[in-house]
This record gives structure tokens, C-alpha cells and sequence, in this order.
């Protein structure tokens, strides 16, 4: 099929364990011509990979599954075309679960998979590796025809560009069009998150129900971003920015079929919950594909106490005192005092402190049960008012991300068509390959980078030193006049930050160095943080490399994807010219 009106896609799911009834909300809640569905993450392939260990059969997303019961009828009936990630580790057997759900129910769809992702044979010792695939096999799948595809490994913003370049026919170096289909899909891909969910200002709309969004895709690429009428939460440039800058890092957003210059995206207000996502500028994707392997590091276990009243510190030093022969053995022990006491509190709760003790080991019995007892043996001979918030557990394993490259030419990347052929995916950059060979002076993105020059019409206007606003200020929460939105990449983290007028922009690109990041959040103080600017969208993105340690699945942190990170930023005080703070009125200050 090939069509030249606006493609109308959405979303359904932003990851493993998503609202399970949106699926149905989002094929009747208005015309549709493809639904997407993400469920992949770097914690999301440890599960299945542990789902796969106990059966050989699984290694998919069962929620997928069962959302089907209903929704495959229901997407037949409309015509809407379903594209979904939750293959996970074992797409073929997804493939083959649905084709027999059809049967049962007798609904006539075409079912089609995508693989080649799976690259355990050669990672020896890990649960799960996985390359992240383009959208090449997605296209490929629709043009043959199916009405269902479930993909391994794909980049999450794969599941829009490969229905955006089935639909109109686009070829594999029509990089510009691609980069915009990818930028789109990456606003999607994270669901409500880009309706209103997890929203800096939320407080300002009702955010109690966010609808899912969708995204009208038209020929040269450009988007509107919406999402059905009557639903739930918001759709404005903010939300929208907050999205983009979600798990990014520099202005040159890589992938397998194209690299997105996210330093030209434009964002314009096209009505009530539309935004209009014009400008994107591409460039041919890097000779290497990202690999994520997860490992099980090891075992850990932990044991919180709650500290009540005066000598927080105090106690706090007597019970690591106390069990310090205990861990003396132990591979890694990590204590975290949070002092959630209130002075002259009026209730318990308010109180207290919790000092959080997490222990990891090769050996789980190292860090069992054992172990966890000699704390609560403690109970009648340590601090006064000596209790803990559960019982002493068993060791539990925890798991390890890593990524890194390899050549895309050495990854099959295969479509598995609705009648059993299979069909191979060139490697993306054989249209580079042919397209240098006919203009000898055009230089491919090095291996695992960008290009070192970015073609002229890539170029980011020049502008000038923005100047700092001068006069008065007050010392405000950041967030008071500074969007946040953050996120985990393995072990590293981003912080992106935005800003709503262009006024408020000179001020915090001039303001918020890295020197004052690490002064903001103490956490990062020494890590080799690195700077973006995106002016069209009044943002800066902060790369904080190795916050995260091992990655989610291993715990490291208290909180371990870095969620909140930006939160805090918002929170941090700082000096703010006093005539860029409104007031809620409106009025400035």
C-alpha cells in the first residue's frame, strides 16, 4: 500500500507493564492507519532473558499477548496495522502465538516478524545480546502485506519510521524524511510521556488520565504531534520538548537507519493539543550498530533501618559499627543515610531517618539470609527505637547493561514475511556505499560517530554569545523557570533542560554551565560531564557519564534510571533576574 495523505500512527505502550487497556482506548478512540506498541528496555531484556532461562518457549512480552485477545479483532474491523516491539528475545514464537490466536478466534490477519537482533552465540557468559535493528524489516513486512509485525531488538523509534517509509515508499538514503519520521517516533515512543505524563509542570493541566499520542506523518517527513479527542492530559511544546530531550545525548541523535539532527527540529503550536515538528535534518547513520548485553552481575540484598527522633547520626554510626565484622567478608557494602526526620516533628513518620544498607556479592551466600538476620539480631542491642522496615530476605541476583558497537554489514537484519520468505536487510549504509561512488567528494559518517563536518545544510545558525539579563534578581527553585526531563542510558544519565521564551533562553544558556550543574547536583561533582545546546528548543542536554554505575538492573542508586534526576535540578536554588519569573497571574514580577 502506498499512500500520499498524512500516515496517522500511534502509540499503545511505553514499556513492559504499560496501562493495559489502552490498546482498545487507542484503536477506538479515533481513525488510526498503524498502532505501535514499545516494550522493550536495557531492564525489560533481563526480565525476559530470565523469562527465556525458565522457558525456552517465552522470552516475549505476555502483556502483548493478552492485549491482543480484544484488540486484534478490534484493529481487523478498523484496518489498522499493528507494529510492535514485544518479539522481545523471541519474536518468531510471538509470531506464532498470535497466528494462533487468529486461528481460534478467526480473524484473518497476516503476521510477520523481524530478526537477526539476537546475538548470543557470540557473547559468551551473557543472558541477553541484542543489536538495535532500523526499521528496514518492518518496511519490508508491510509491503508484504501483514497486518501484524513484532519485531526483536529495534530501536524504539523504528516502529514509526518503518511504517513511515512503507507508507509513502520512501527509499533508504531519503535521509531527511527519515530523520523526521525517527524524530517523531522518539516523541512517541515513551507513550503518555509525551501527553502530559511525568511533565515538569504538570500542575498546570489536568494530568490525572493522560491519553496516548499519535502522530500525523506527512510525505516530506513533517509531523504533527496529537492525540485523540476527549482524551486525557496535553499536547503543547513543552510536552513535546520534555520528550525529545528524554534519554538523549549530543545534538546528533544516531541510529541504524539515519542520524537525526535534533539541533534542527522546529516546534510550532498547529492548534489545541497539536504541535507541528517541522526543519529535521538528516545525515547517513554511523557503519556500526549499538549492541546491549546484559549479564546476571551477581547477588545483593539490603536491610533498611529507620532512625527516630535526636542523635540521627549518632545511631546511624552505631549500627555500621555493629556490623562491620559481618561485612568485613562481603564483596560490596554501601550505606545511604537519608535524613527524612523533621525537627519537633508532629508525627512518628515525620520523624525518622532511613539508613539504607545494600550488599553485593558474587556469592549468594555471602549476602543471604544470614546475613540479613545479624542485622535484625541487633534489634534488642543497638540504637533506642532500633527497628527495620521488612523482615531479613534471601539474596536476590542482579543484573549487569553494557553496549557496545559492532559492524552493522556483520548483523542480519531479516524480515519474515506473512507467507515464510525470508528476506534479508542490506546494510543501511550500501546506499551511502553507491550514493560516494557516483560523488567521489561525499563523506560517510565514521564508525560509531558522526560526521566530523555536518553538511552545509545541517549547520546550526550561527548566533551570537547570548548575554545574561541584568538587574535584580530573586533566589528561586530552578524549576521555578526551567523545564526537566531525565533519563538512564546503561550506566550514564541525561539531564534536559528547557526553557519557554527566548528571554528566559539567553539567561540559562549563559547560566547553567557544567560548573554549575556539579555545584547544583553534588552527585555528579566528579564526573566528566559534557554540555548540548539545542537552540531552536531553548534546551540544553547534560550527559552524565557513569552516575548509574552497572545500570538499572544492577540497583546502583537510589534511584537507579535517573528518573528524578532532573526533578532535583528543579528543586536546587539559584539566582533568577526577577523580571523573567512570573507570577501566577501571569503578570512579571
Amino acid at each position: 500500500m502506498t499512500g500520499r495523505r498524512p500516515l496517522r500512527i500511534g502509540n499503545a505502550s511505553g514499556f513492559y507493564g504499560d496501562r493495559s487497556s489502552a490498546f482498545e482506548e487507542m484503536l477506538t478512540g479515533g481513525p488510526l492507519d498503524v498502532l505501535t506498541g514499545d516494550y522493550l528496555a536495557e531492564l525489560t531484556m533481563l526480565i525476559l532473558g530470565r523469562d527465556r532461562l525458565k522457558n525456552p518457549g517465552l522470552g516475549y512480552a505476555k502483556t502483548f499477548r493478552r492485549q491482543l485477545e480484544d484488540g486484534l479483532g478490534l484493529a481487523h474491523e478498523r484496518g489498522v496495522r499493528i507494529v510492535a516491539n514485544a518479539g522481545g528475545l523471541n519474536p518468531a514464537g510471538l509470531a506464532e502465538a498470535i497466528r494462533t490466536l487468529a486461528a481460534r478466534t478467526g480473524i484473518p490477519v497476516s503476521v510477520a516478524h523481524v530478526e537477526g537482533d539476537d546475538l548470543m552465540p557470540f557473547a559468551e557468559g551473557a543472558l541477553t545480546a541484542n543489536a538495535y535493528l532500523g526499521g528496514a524489516g518492518i518496511t519490508a513486512c508491510l509491503r508484504a502485506g501483514a497486518d501484524v509485525v513484532v519485531t526483536g531488538r529495534v530501536t524504539d523509534a523504528a516502529l514509526v519510521s518503518g511504517p513511515a517509509a512503507w507508507w509513502f515508499d520512501w527509499a533508504p538514503d531519503d535521509y531527511d524524511r527519515l530523520a523526521a519520521a525517527v524524530v517523531a517516533g522518539h516523541v512517541l515512543e515513551c507513550g503518555t510521556q509525551a501527553t502530559g505524563g511525568n511533565y515538569a509542570f504538570f500542575t498546570a493541566h489536568d494530568v490525572r488520565r493522560p491519553g496516548f499520542p499519535l502522530a500525523e506523518i506527512s510525505e516530506d517527513g513533517s509531523s504533527v504531534i496529537t492525540k485523540h479527542p476527549g482524551t486525557g492530559g496535553v499536547v503543547s511544546a513543552g510536552t513535546v520538548t520534555a520528550q525529545l530531550l528524554y534519554e538523549t545525548q549530543g545534538p546528533r541523535y544516531l541510529g541504524p537507519d539515519v542520524t537525526a539532527r535534533l539541533d534542527t527540529v522546529r516546534l510550532t503550536d498547529a492548534g489545541p493539543d497539536r504541535v507541528a515538528v517541522t526543519g529535521v535534518v538528516g545525515e547517513p547513520p554511523p557503519a556500526t550498530l549499538k549492541v546491549g548485553v546484559t549479564r546476571i552481575g551477581g547477588w545483593r540484598n539490603e536491610v533498611v533501618f529507620v532512625l527516630t527522633g535526636l542523635d540521627i547520626e549518632a545511631k546511624a554510626a552505631l549500627v555500621r559499627a555493629q556490623l562491620a565484622d559481618a561485612l568485613s567478608q562481603v564483596a560490596t557494602a554501601d550505606w545511604t543515610l537519608a535524613r527524612t526526620d523533621h525537627e519537633d516533628a508532629p508525627t512518628e513518620e515525620t520523624a525518622s531517618a532511613l539508613l539504607r544498607l545494600v550488599v553485593r556479592d558474587p556469592s549468594p551466600d555471602r549476602v543471604g539470609r544470614a546475613l540479613t538476620s545479624e542485622a535484625i539480631e541487633l534489634a534488642l542491642a543497638s540504637y533506642p527505637g532500633f527497628h527495620v522496615t521488612a523482615p531479613p530476605g534471601a539474596a536476590q541476583p542482579y543484573g549487569v547493561f553494557t553496549s557496545s558497537a559492532v559492524p552493522a554489514a556483520s548483523v542480519p537484519h531479516v524480515a519474515v514475511l506473512p507467507d515464510g520468505t525470508r528476506l534479508a536487510m542490506p546494510p543501511v549504509r550500501d546506499a551511502w556505499a553507491r550514493q560516494a561512488s557516483e560523488d567521489p567528494g561525499a563523506q560517510p559518517a565514521p564508525s560509531g560517530a558522526a560526521p566530523a563536518q555536518a553538511p552545509a545544510s545541517a549547520q546550526a545558525p550561527a548566533q551570537a554569545p547570548p548575554q545574561a539579563p541584568a538587574g535584580p534578581t530573586r533566589r528561586v527553585p530552578l524549576g521555578a523557570l526551567v523545564g526537566a526531563r531525565s533519563g538512564d542510558k546503561g550506566g550514564d544519565a541525561n539531564i534536559g533542560v528547557w526553557v519557554e521564551r527566548d528571554d528566559a533562553w539567553d539567561w540559562l544558556h549563559t547560566t547553567l554551565t557544567v560548573d554549575t550543574l556539579k555545584a547544583l547536583l553534588p552527585e555528579t561533582a566528579g564526573l566528566p560531564v559534557t554540555r548540548h545546546a539545542l537552540p531552536n528548543l531553548r534546551a540544553l542536554n547534560f550527559t552524565v557519564p557513569g552516575i548509574l554505575g552497572a545500570g538499572v538492573a544492577s540497583a546502583h542508586r537510589f534511584d537507579p534510571q535517573a528518573k528524578a534526576l532532573g526533578e532535583w535540578l528543579r528543586a536546587r536554588h539559584i539566582d533568577v533576574p526577577a523580571h523573567l519569573l512570573l507570577t501566577p497571574e501571569g503578570t512579571r514580577s
